[in-house]
């Protein structure tokens, strides 16, 4: 919300972005959202059990699997960003406030004015140069470097040269040359050698995941009580003082005034119902592996619509930080709100970095808002390793016994598979896995679940479930069967419909990151590859399900362990399940002739806590 929101916001035209958002909030997010939440927690399993209700699905729990493995990968890298920049802003003045020996000489403090007037490029101004002059582009140059951003030295007409060689920030020439070395690369395939600093930053990153989740998930459970809270405090802070600022109008008016003219581009649709799946965890296998270790009875509905209008919500009010600071850059520098700073995922770490620097004690502030950075990242990092973490678990049972192990050796080996984006290229290789690790291939998971629920499965029984578990009334007191039917469209019509439409949509007008300099067609090819793996995975596992069980009914059918993981719940489950399959089995472990021991174990505890969730077979 704070980092990949305002970037997507300021590259597909401000306001503009808000109109397919709130739509794929509303018909996308929120949908996905309660029905993997109720996946989750009606069968206390994660994203490789959970499909045993329809097997021939199986697949997307491997294509989740694989999504949130790629994207814990290069995620982590915004985590090392941050580290990086808190271990810089212990200082009595922030390294990036002014142009230092890593800038160029487009740097903003590098670049002399001169007041033509009465001082010209020959040698009469104040520093006793001798250049060349371009009076159509406003300059004066070295002699031998005409046209070349290189060669400027001057500008002799600061209102013409900004159209030709416009001035950059300090903060923008320290993340490109000092932080990621990008600065110094052509592209993705220029990467050149580790930035050791940056490695030890990456490695941290992951150490915090580990120490977070070596014990259980109720130790990452209460290490987000504060990291969930703390950003708030930080980013009311920096909105006042970006009211204050001249010119931050002109950024929050970018921010609200749609162009309509965008919504007819394709990568703007594409970019916000990625983005809310994004945020939302939706359709990762995060939801499912963090509800599988609900309380059976808990009130899904209203975690939902907590949840999922509480995010968005902050994605908007992290806007409007953001873009306060750049209509006040947009008037420090003279320039359009939109030609301010590059559009990527280096927006956050170069406009708010200068937002500080325009801060009484800036040390203080900056440190304050690398530290909330990184709390919003690793919150997000817990759920992408918990969810590679519990699918792995749940799939041999027999890691559970060795879970400091498991989370040891899979971070080691993201750490490892991560170490090209700590090279000078790097950002390159990051941009490559943002737009294709986690872009049509959750649109394409997101489309499958909902055909296997709505269509497969049943979507009244699905809705029985979900009323078995949450009761007549959800939020304390809306009828359940007063939004029963508006679910149960959207499952089988409204969302996996938008959701191929804005696919299609997006491959039609698909014109590829292939733009002849930092990226190439091979570029293209290696996103690709990152999409189809997790395709592959959904349609090659379908197809094994259906040779192994013998037909494609069998697969479909639900299997006789399909249900809650205790048994106390699968005998409420058992009256309305047998109206649609008579073959339900209350007991299929045979959990019932335990001691009373274990039954007081199992009554007491739940998801992997219980002794008896381990004799499940999965």
């Amino acid at each position: 919300n704070v980092w990949r929101f305002p970037y997507l916001c300021y590259r597909n035209g401000g306001g503009a972005f808000f109109i397919p958002y709130c739509i794929a909030l509303a018909f996308l997010g929120i949908p996905i959202f309660l029905l993997e939440l109720a996946i989750g927690q009606y069968s206390s399993s994660g994203p490789f059990t959970c499909w045993k209700y329809s097997p021939i699905f199986t697949g997307i729990g491997y294509g989740m699997f694989i999504v949130s493995a790629l994207v814990a990968i290069y995620y982590n890298m915004i985590i090392a960003w941050a580290f990086f920049y808190l271990f810089a802003s212990f200082t009595d003045e922030l390294p990036w406030q002014s142009c230092g020996d890593w800038s160029t000489n487009l740097c903003y403090d590098n670049v002399k004015i001169l007041n033509k007037t009465w001082e010209s490029c020959n040698g009469n101004n104040r520093w006793g140069k001798v250049w060349e002059a371009n009076v159509t582009q406003g300059i004066c140059y070295e002699t031998g470097m005409l046209n070349k951003k290189e060669g400027v030295r001057a500008y002799l007409d600061a209102d013409k040269a900004k159209d030709y060689f416009p001035r950059t920030l300090p903060s923008q020439e320290y993340f490109d040359n000092y932080v990621t070395g990008s600065g110094y690369s052509s592209g993705y395939d220029d990467l050149g050698g580790v930035r050791w600093q940056l490695a030890l930053c990456y490695l941290l990153a992951f150490i915090c995941v580990i120490l977070a989740l070596s014990k259980s998930i109720k130790t990452s459970g209460k290490v987000v009580y504060f990291t969930a809270t703390f950003p708030y405090i930080v980013l009311v802070i920096l909105f006042i003082r970006g009211l204050m600022l001249e010119g931050m109008e002109e950024g929050i008016r970018f921010y609200i005034t749609p162009d309509l003219n965008r919504l007819s581009d394709a990568q703007v649709w594409k970019d916000a119902a990625v983005q809310i799946f994004f945020s939302l965890s939706a359709s990762w296998g995060g939801l499912i592996a963090l509800a599988s270790y609900n309380k059976f009875h808990n009130d899904l509905l209203r975690d939902t619509l907590i949840v999922t209008f509480g995010n968005c919500l902050t994605s908007v009010f992290a806007g409007f930080v953001i873009f306060s600071y750049l209509g006040y850059l947009s008037t420090y520098m003279g320039l359009p709100v939109d030609e301010v700073a590059k559009s990527g995922p280096s927006l956050t770490f170069v406009v708010y970095p200068f937002a500080v620097t325009k801060m009484p004690i800036s040390p203080l502030w900056a440190i304050l808002f690398f530290v909330m950075l990184i709390t919003l990242g690793v919150d997000s990092e817990f759920v992408l390793v918990e969810t590679v973490i519990t699918s792995l678990m749940d799939r041999f049972p027999k890691l559970r016994k060795y879970k400091l192990f498991t989370v040891m050796t899979c971070c080691l080996l993201f750490f490892l598979l991560g170490l090209t984006l700590t090279t000078d290229g790097g950002i390159y290789m990051l941009s490559i896995m943002d737009t294709y690790s986690g872009g049509w291939s959750i649109l394409f998971i997101a489309i499958f679940e909902c055909i296997s629920v709505g269509w497969v499965y049943g979507i009244f029984r699905f809705l029985d479930d979900i009323k078995l578990m949450t009761g007549n009334t959800f939020c304390w007191c809306f009828p359940f069967i007063a939004f029963k039917y508006w679910w149960m469209l959207c499952w089988c019509f409204i969302t996996p419909l938008l959701a191929a439409i804005i696919m299609v949509f997006s491959w039609v007008d698909y014109t590829g990151m292939d733009n002849g300099a930092e990226y190439d067609v091979y570029a293209d090819l290696m996103g690709w590859g990152m999409t189809l793996v997790t395709i592959v995975c959904i349609v090659g596992t379908a197809i094994y399900v259906i040779c192994k069980t013998g037909g494609i009914k069998e697969a479909m059918k639900p299997n006789i362990e399909w249900g809650p993981a205790l048994v106390r719940h699968r005998r409420e489950a058992e009256y309305h399940t047998k109206r649609y399959a008579s073959d339900f089995v209350v007991d299929p472990w045979g959990l019932e002739t335990a001691s009373p021991n274990d039954v007081h174990l199992q009554s007491n505890k739940k998801g992997v806590d219980n002794e008896g969730f381990s004799n499940i077979r999965v």
